[in-house]
């Protein structure tokens, strides 16, 4: 990325180092959540039983919620004391634990498995939340989406590495006649040190910019609660963030149950095996990091609504192509679909947020923005998963819920008016309407 897209004083190895955790942590969601230890726990861990899936999105919800609960409190935490990077580092230690423990699970150890992924997935979502606080920090208006692309970009292709590298200990495991409950115990134990070591470049090259402010008195965690309260009571103020931070909820209700069943779709309703399911979440990587890369120079150019508007229509299709599939053929072409549509959507959906966010509160929008893909990480799994226990186990049916949380995007994305949202956010005192256009020194 060239420097004149960054802010004053930002090296590109910074631009680096931020994106490398994308990287880094991308092995955790696309082996654990998406790829292998999910399809493994629905037909090793539960057994195959018709409340698995089920099972599967309520442990993914309840960590999704102690996110929401917490998120909030760390993000303004996070601006008062110029804490995002040591929280950063907490909560990525903490994750690699978790993924490690999973090793531990054997079938029937159903509550472990839960708690394991609880743990680990609620440090994971975590971590997601304070990266994303850097990015405005880094990058000039007019280039977060174009950094935030480079980052979902990098993310994918780190997701693919240590997925490929799991597929190669997987085959090897298969050839020597081991069966899933053998050779998962490796792949999380693969993902938990790539995580670790990829890591590395952020802690050691991304700065802490923010100084703190002192607190109005109190705990510091119990004055950021209220200065969290005081932004919501001031929600009137930028009503084109708040509502795009509510049509994520409901576009990112389908991504994310996309995410999180992946491999159990493919494995129930199109008899993937291990290997198969694998290998179709790498190609899609591929698909996925092209679409993260090519939307962030597509978004800066054409406008953040037009583009993103574009990934929730190919999300549409996604969903009528899964669900009209009967065999393998057109079920790759879904998931291909599917992996250009999500890295275009979740590297837009962060750099508009950020291109929203008021300079003094974006750690707590930011903060916002976690809050509002956690909340639909627990709604579109959940309603999926209770569609397939209703279904008594039944995947296709199930797959047209997600395609109402797209049209819902699409219809709220409608209402955003994006320049508006932008000179708000940049004169957060003064009025929105009517305001002439941006400027590069503003955008900076």
């Amino acid at each position: 990325m060239p420097s004149p897209t960054l802010n004053p004083g930002v090296k590109p190895v910074e631009a680096w180092a931020w994106a490398m955790y994308d990287f880094a942590n991308s092995g955790y969601t696309t082996v654990v959540i998406t790829a292998v230890f999910n399809a493994y726990f629905v037909a090793g861990v539960a057994g195959n039983a018709p409340w698995a899936t089920l099972a599967w999105t309520l442990a993914l919800a309840v960590s999704y919620a102690l996110v929401i609960l917490t998120a909030p409190g760390l993000g303004a935490y996070a601006d008062l004391k110029a804490a995002k990077k040591r929280l950063l580092g907490l909560t990525t230690l903490g994750c690699v634990v978790g993924t490690a423990g999973l090793a531990l699970v054997q079938p029937g150890d159903l509550w472990l498995a839960v708690a394991l992924i609880v743990f680990s997935n609620f440090f994971f979502s975590t971590g997601e939340n304070l990266i994303a606080g850097f990015l405005p920090e880094l990058a000039r208006g007019r280039a977060l989406g174009r950094l935030s692309g480079i980052g979902w970009g990098l993310g994918y292709v780190g997701g693919l590495l240590t997925l490929g590298i799991c597929l190669i200990y997987v085959n090897r495991a298969q050839a020597q006649g081991l069966g899933a409950a053998d050779f998962i115990p490796g792949t999380m134990l693969i993902t938990a040190g790539a995580f670790l070591l990829a890591s590395l470049p952020t802690f050691l090259f991304l700065r802490e910019r923010s100084t703190g402010r002192p607190t109005a008195g109190g705990p510091a965690i119990a004055g950021a609660y209220r200065r969290m309260l005081d932004t919501l009571q001031h929600a009137r103020s930028y009503p084109d963030l708040f509502r795009f931070l509510t049509c994520i909820v409901f576009y990112q209700a389908g991504v994310q149950a996309v995410i999180a069943l992946a491999a159990i779709y493919a494995q129930q309703a199109m008899g993937f095996d291990t290997q198969q399911s694998i290998l179709l979440i790498l190609v899609v990587n591929v698909t996925a990091a092209m679409g993260a890369l090519a939307f962030g120079q597509i978004q800066d150019r054409i406008g953040h609504r037009r583009a993103l508007a574009g990934t929730l229509v190919g999300w549409l299709l996604t969903v009528v192509l899964a669900w009209a599939a009967t065999g393998p053929g057109l079920f790759w072409l879904a998931a291909n679909v599917a992996g250009l549509c999500l890295g275009a959507s979740q590297s837009g959906g962060r750099a508009l947020v950020g291109y929203l966010s008021p300079w003094s509160h974006r750690a707590e929008f930011f903060g916002l923005w976690g809050v509002a893909v956690k909340l639909a990480s627990i709604l579109g799994p959940v309603s999926y998963g209770t569609a397939v226990w209703l279904l008594d186990g039944s995947q296709r049916p199930a797959m047209l819920v997600l395609g109402v949380y797209f049209i819902l995007g699409l219809v709220l994305l409608a209402g955003v008016d994006v320049e508006r949202g932008r000179q708000r956010s940049l004169h957060p005192s003064g009025p929105a309407a009517g305001a002439g256009p941006v400027s590069d020194l503003e955008s900076a």
